[in-house]
């Protein structure tokens, strides 16, 4: 692994980021373009978001099913605007086996269209309802501009969907998976995020509404971590997904969609990383713990290594995700490699804490002689579990307080654009046109990232007209 320092976020954070990605072990280039190789270290983070999700899913009633990755072309255009929102992005296979296809197959960028179709099948009746369905998979959108885990042409996700009864029920639905993804980004990721309603320029295509999750970046850029859509009846009609109901009459069911897939590594990534390299939330970290022995010869070795391998074992034996670092690299190699890969916590030992009988644990995210301890190793595991529980709690609310100190307040659209042409987020009354929204993007490069739930029934004069009567809107630049 590369010495060489990485480049400053406040230099060019996007090379900053390119770097960590590759240098922190996360993931390898890809012979095909705009699609990733996942490393053992990253697929763990994602494995650990993943599972953190997944039981949520089936806390709240959700199986897991899976769904072919070709899709019928014919299915795709039984819902117009949908596939009219995809079109660009299509992955198309026209040949199987050496033959032309009599239908072309698209490689799945999402699967309403085919759940839909099987959704049709499996509900006859309001017994049947509410259907609750989870798949984690692949999906590609074929990117022009591709970054590692933010934008790649294949991603890893999951997508929910579900059917019912009534609106009110895909209602309660959406909005109850939008607060488990909100649940698992400020929890989990320590990633405070805002919930909020979707524009209809943002809104999923052919959903009735679209709700989301924002998270602020180091750059102060806006991350859109999570979407749930209430999509009414429309793939319902599209897809003929109907019900006897209780009174006997044949009704159309109300469904919805879900999803969260890898980007939010590239949030973790962004979020808490500094010029060192990353900073990773202990809940969701490969490696909560790095053992590192420190020693001059090959008898303090034998002695430190012993020692070692039993708080290893210690620690282990708590549920501590812990590895025990025996390379004949330097300490101060180790040391700044396991800092550049963001484990929360290094359990030092040397000679003298053995005669001490004292370990030392230094945070990732505090740099320094102010991040280290020294504690009795007879009390290492309780100290750790407690000092992992303090770094979780820190990230958070320093990313909290990163966030808040640059959401700004606008009351005209030159304090608009003086706030995204600075950085941060622009917070105003928004009640212009759709057409004013697309303007607004064009000239400055701002999308409204969500009417914020919070301050939802507040209105004021629209910043952008002065006229109108808007609803609290939130606008930045984004990924």
């Amino acid at each position: 692994m590369s010495k060489q320092a990485l480049t400053p976020q406040s230099e060019d954070f996007s090379k900053w980021y390119n770097e960590i990605v590759y240098r922190a072990d996360l993931a390898a280039q890809s012979p095909v373009r705009g699609c990733i190789i996942v490393k053992p270290y990253g697929y763990e983070l994602w494995d650990h978001l993943k599972n953190n999700l997944d039981r949520r899913f089936k806390e709240t009633g959700h199986q897991n099913a899976y769904f072919p990755l070709f899709i019928p072309e014919s299915y795709l255009k039984r819902e117009a605007e949908h596939v009219e929102g995809f079109s660009p992005e299509l992955a198309v296979v026209t040949i199987g086996g050496g033959k032309e296809l009599e239908e072309k197959l698209v490689v799945r960028p999402t699967s309403e269209t085919v759940i839909g179709e099987a959704f049709s099948e499996w509900i006859q009746s309001y017994r049947d309802l509410p259907l609750l369905i989870n798949q984690w998979s692949n999906v590609v959108r074929w990117e022009l501009r591709t970054r590692p885990f933010l934008r790649t042409a294949e991603f890893l996700w999951q997508e929910g969907h579900t059917a019912h009864a009534t609106h009110d029920e895909a209602e309660e639905e959406t909005l109850r998976m939008l607060d488990v993804y909100a649940d698992v980004a400020i929890n989990e990721a320590a990633m405070p995020v805002i919930k909020g309603q979707k524009s209809n320029n943002e809104r999923f295509a052919g959903a009735l509404r679209t709700y989301t999750i924002e998270a602020m970046m180091r750059d102060t850029r806006a991350l859109q971590a999570g979407t749930s859509h209430n999509l009414g009846q429309n793939f319902a009609k599209a897809f003929n997904i109907r019900f006897l109901g209780r009174n006997n009459e044949q009704e159309t069911c109300w469904t919805t969609s879900w999803g969260m897939s890898w980007r939010m590594i590239g949030g973790i990534i962004m979020t808490h990383g500094d010029d060192a390299g990353l900073r990773l939330p202990p809940r969701l970290a490969p490696i909560q713990v790095v053992a590192v022995p420190v020693y001059k010869n090959e008898d303090e070795h034998r002695a430190v290594l012993a020692a070692l391998n039993g708080y290893v074992q210690a620690l282990r034996a708590a549920g501590v995700r812990v590895h025990l670092d025996d390379r004949e690299e330097s300490p101060g190699f180790k040391f700044n490699d396991w800092e550049l890969r963001g484990v929360p916590v290094r359990l030092e030992v040397g000679p003298k804490d053995l005669e001490k009988g004292s370990v030392v644990l230094a945070r990732r995210d505090i740099p320094g002689r102010e991040g280290k301890q020294f504690i009795p190793a007879d009390g290492l595991v309780p100290a750790v579990q407690d000092l992992l529980m303090t770094v979780q709690a820190n990230l958070l609310a320093e990313a909290t307080a990163f966030r808040d100190a640059n959401i700004h307040d606008v009351r005209s659209y030159d304090e608009f654009k003086q706030v995204i042409e600075s950085g941060g987020f622009a917070r105003g009354f928004f009640g212009s046109s759709d057409a004013d929204e697309k303007a607004i993007k064009e000239e400055t490069g701002a999308t409204l990232r969500c009417y914020p739930f919070e301050g939802s029934a507040e209105r004021g004069p629209c910043f952008y007209n002065g006229q109108n009567e808007g609803r609290l809107a939130i606008f930045a630049k984004a990924y």
